[in-house]
């Protein structure tokens, strides 16, 4: 089974906790905090690597977790920062978010990168907390929460040369041909259950050629097995169609022909007209008195072709030189167009909304009041006294008395709520 599409639930590690610490030195009694922050935790990075050609490696793992950052110590020592997890996926991976089908990276070069999720900041240790009035805190912040993203890899081969025909028209026998590929060959049809890559060499230039599994009529719309793969030729430069002329008649052989275009037209205008090589396989099977009746025909609908044969390699060196010459005239294709992906620690975070659910309860929505939510030791006097001031540094409180809070409301920020007194803000 060939992997070219996976869905991967990611999470960045969270940060470590500060440390809360005192200096404790012979003939230093009044020391002083020296609590230490805690590392950042490792981030999720997604590379592409072109030495991978399927997303096989997804088939049982699909969960993936970063390490946490270590808490921070004493002597103001900081906590050591996870590693990143690097998650290394085939060149031509597009990246979307599983929940909203937005395509926020084209991985479309070797060894370009995507920050899937990021890692959470080390909290700060109670060395940072200390003022002219507060001078001994005993309360640090735990460290912020990585990143949690699901996220869908498409793979779309990035291929110079895409190979199309029906089943059994010699793709295999071509493919075989023209690299080293070991590519499965037998005389029934379908005997290509999955893409096949080829790199071909042409004096001092190269190009990746890509073996799609035979189409057959109705594949744009699911049927066979090539309908799976035709998203794969989308980046090709050259289309190469080779048509069986050995076990068809003329006419058999032009219907076969035009059932592939119009396979193609049907599952994307632009695939059908990508620059185009026809290939008359097989001509070592046929007749030389009757090939005349087959390119008749062909120049008769107004085609240009070629005619070879991939066992022997009649007319091959020709064909792979005009492919060479065509692809040196035409311009690489774009990346797609991705989204603007922001994750969470990016976003404005610093904004937030309060309602009224029903009168004299009220809730608050907001980033970074719902991560200092979670950083708060709320059995720690200084620690809750410290998420207070910050509802009012916010501008939180202000805005909710805008929105008629009262004494003795009730205010609520994700699971926890409190009753408003004026005297503790």
């Amino acid at each position: 089974m060939f992997f070219d599409r996976v869905k991967l639930y990611l999470k960045a590690g969270d940060g470590g906790d500060g440390a809360v610490s005192f200096r404790r030195e012979k003939y230093v009694p009044k020391g002083g905090p020296d609590g230490g922050d805690g590392g950042r935790g490792g981030s999720v990075i997604l590379k592409a690597d072109a030495n991978i050609n399927s997303l096989q490696a997804f088939r049982f793992q699909k969960h993936f977790e970063a390490e946490a950052g270590r808490p921070g110590e004493g002597a103001k020592r900081h906590g050591k920062d996870a590693p990143d997890l690097v998650i290394k996926v085939p060149v031509g991976t597009v990246v979307k978010l599983a929940d909203e089908e937005m395509i926020v990276a084209d991985l479309y070069e070797d060894g370009q990168e995507f920050l899937a999720a990021k890692g959470g900041r080390g909290g700060r240790g109670n060395v940072h907390f200390a003022n002219s009035v507060r001078q001994a805190p005993r309360f640090s912040k735990s460290g912020g929460l990585g990143d949690e993203v699901t996220v869908e890899l498409d793979l779309k081969l990035i291929a110079d040369v895409g190979l199309l025909g029906l089943p059994n028209a010699g793709k295999s026998t071509f493919i075989a041909h023209i690299s080293n590929a070991k590519p499965k060959i037998a005389d029934y049809p379908f005997t290509t259950l999955k893409p096949q890559l080829a790199v071909v060499d042409h004096y001092e230039q190269r190009a990746l050629f890509a073996d799609i599994p035979g189409l057959i009529e109705g594949a744009a719309e699911g049927l066979g097995l090539g309908h799976d793969f035709l998203r794969h030729i989308e980046r090709c430069r050259i289309l190469i169609h080779l048509v069986d002329i050995a076990s068809a008649t003329p006419e058999e052989a032009l219907a076969n022909y035009h059932l592939i275009r119009e396979e193609l037209a049907a599952y994307d205008s632009e695939l059908a007209a990508k620059a185009e090589i026809l290939a008359l396989n097989k001509a070592d099977a046929v007749m030389p008195e009757l090939l005349d009746d087959y390119q008749q025909l062909f120049e008769q609908a107004g085609l240009e072709f070629r005619l070879i044969s991939a066992v022997t390699g009649e007319g091959i060196p020709e064909l792979i030189a005009e492919v060479f010459n065509m692809l040196a005239a035409l311009p690489r294709p774009e990346p797609l167009q991705v989204e603007d992906f922001k994750l969470y620690r990016d976003r404005d975070v610093q904004s937030f909304t309060v309602e009224e659910e029903e009168p004299g309860h009220f809730r608050v929505h907001g980033r970074a009041i719902e991560l200092l939510l979670l950083q708060t030791d709320f059995e720690n006097p200084e620690s809750f006294y410290f998420f207070q001031k910050k509802l009012r540094t916010f501008g939180i409180i202000d805005k909710l008395k805008v929105q008629g809070l009262r004494e003795g409301d009730t205010v609520a920020i994700n699971d926890w709520q409190f009753v408003f007194q004026e005297e503790d803000f």
